[in-house]
């Protein structure tokens, strides 16, 4: 039996559209709300009107229930109603004081009421119920407060049905996932390309993803715990996918031939390339991706006009104007900072001196040292994930320490300058491209932990290793984590730069 019954409140942005078009965004959002409740097998009845959803459901707690219509982009609330009938001002105050009475004994309260529908067959006004349903409350409580009470009595009426509530569960309002077509985003598994999909999500734009995997099946991991968690929490209506390309071989080629200081910019025009080609294939008109102005060297407004020519489709990019810190804070929001803070961007390409402000005819000179083709093919070659049929286990974490295990060789990639600046006592030097060409002639008796920025080159490698028969892990957290184990164990003497590994 259908025992509970809430409200749902249309996002203001449908109230602002024709007839026509509110009417083909009613139909949409009534199938994600659907699609919603029944992902998480919550037996429902659903029920569309002009200006409200009402929602019978079955089993789960109505604050569960709450809490997944409120991720269902184009609804503003969501409230569990005690509906009722009625026929004149009476029968409101003693189905509403028996209704309320319970919540504000011995508080402070207050009563606001609504009305909807022809109101010329309501026979009272709003201000008629809130000052009867308040005198008849408060005898029970500890008194009216109309500013900050602790307890809000909600009455909204419509013609026969007095709908009785006590709070609003916020939605996140915008429009309805796929009532403004589709697009695909460039998503590193950090927090900016997360957020930068999420706000287009909100717009109503349907999403697949586009990961250009640099790391290996770290890299991998992470980013699937990332947009999984998007996908099956913010998704509703659809099924996203992430087209996984693997540009290894060319970065490496493109390391080779060009000049460091354009290595951003063309990874980036590389990257931009590969998502037209998956959102042309799939019928997509745009491209979204996480870039913010001035928060890297290659997203100053000259870069980011030279990396755009790498792509005919709009690029979409809704963080422009977004602070490091704002970022975080949504990322805290939607649900995904914690998986996100452990998928650093890749950080293995970075040129001496990188332009600021580049010149297109340079850069283009500079591409065309690159294999003709090669992206083309890069894509041909992905794998696509259905993202919200993944199992959990199929992106468990990669394996890691937090410890040195006794007798390990710690093998640190970073710069020689970041080496210098402070590294663990006793560990080796290896810039990561050369410990990536050299690893095969490590001497395989010993046990490795290797060591980077923030642990995403150090997983990579570390992978390969053992795929190699080496016994080989990255530390967890990168250099910042292991210079806090160092103080807990009291070895922060500065070390000196050890030989490179032969």
């Amino acid at each position: 039996m259908l025992d509970r019954r809430l409200i749902l409140r249309l996002s203001g942005d449908l109230y602002t559209k024709s007839r026509q078009t509110r009417l083909r965004f009613l139909r949409r959002l009534e199938k994600n709300i659907a699609d919603a409740l029944t992902s998480h097998g919550i037996p429902h009845r659903l029920e569309r009107t002009w200006s409200r959803f009402y929602v019978e459901t079955e089993g789960a707690e109505a604050e569960s229930v709450s809490d997944i219509l409120s991720r269902v982009f184009g609804l503003q609330s969501i409230s569990e109603i005690a509906p009722l009938p009625f026929v004149d001002l009476a029968d409101v105050v003693r189905e509403g004081e028996a209704f309320f009475r319970p919540y504000v004994a011995g508080r402070r309260f207050a009563v606001r009421a609504s009305r909807r529908g022809d109101r010329d067959r309501i026979p009272f006004r709003s201000h008629d119920v809130e000052n009867a349903l308040g005198r008849a409350l408060l005898p029970h409580a500890a008194g009216v407060d109309l500013s900050t009470p602790e307890v809000t009595a909600h009455v909204e009426l419509e013609p026969g049905t007095v709908h009785l509530f006590l709070d609003r569960v916020s939605g996140h309002g915008g429009l309805p996932l796929g009532v403004e077509g589709r697009a695909v985003a460039l998503v590193s598994g950090g927090f900016d390309s997360a957020v930068a999909a999420w706000l287009l999500l909100k717009r109503g734009v349907q999403l697949d993803y586009v990961f250009i995997n640099l790391g290996g099946t770290a890299h991998r991991q992470g980013v699937l715990r990332v947009m999984r968690e998007i996908a099956r929490c913010w998704s509703y209506g659809s099924r996203p996918r992430l087209h996984e390309i693997d540009l290894r071989p060319l970065v490496a080629e493109l390391q080779e031939k060009t000049a460091s200081r354009y290595w951003q910019l063309l990874l980036k025009r590389l990257m931009l390339q590969a998502a037209e080609i998956v959102a042309r294939q799939g019928g997509a008109a745009g491209i979204v991706t996480g870039d913010a102005i001035g928060q890297v060297s290659s997203q100053t407004v000259q870069n980011l006009a030279v990396i755009s020519q790498a792509a005919r489709l709009p690029i979409l990019r809704p963080l422009l104007g977004f602070n490091k810190e704002e970022i975080v804070a949504l990322a805290r929001r939607i649900g995904i900072h914690d998986a996100a803070a452990e998928v650093a961007e890749y950080c293995g390409l970075q040129g001496r001196r990188p332009a600021t402000r580049a010149n297109l005819d340079t850069v283009l000179r500079e591409e065309a040292k690159l294999e003709p083709g090669a992206v083309r093919a890069a894509v041909a070659a992905r794998t696509v994930h259905p993202l919200r049929d993944l199992e959990p286990g199929l992106i468990a974490p990669p394996v890691d320490v937090e410890r040195i295990p006794p007798g390990a060789t710690v093998l640190d990639l970073r710069s020689g300058t970041a080496f210098l600046a402070w590294s663990y006592p006793g560990s080796l030097h290896l810039e990561f491209p050369h410990a990536v060409a050299a690893f095969p002639s490590f001497g395989r008796e010993k046990t490795y932990v290797l060591v980077c920025e923030v642990g995403l080159k150090s997983a990579y490698l570390a992978e390969r290793m053992q795929a190699a028969g080496f016994e080989a892990y990255h530390f967890k957290g990168g250099a910042k984590a292991l210079l806090r184990l160092a103080e807990r164990e009291g070895r922060l003497a500065p070390a000196l730069l050890a030989p490179a590994m032969r």
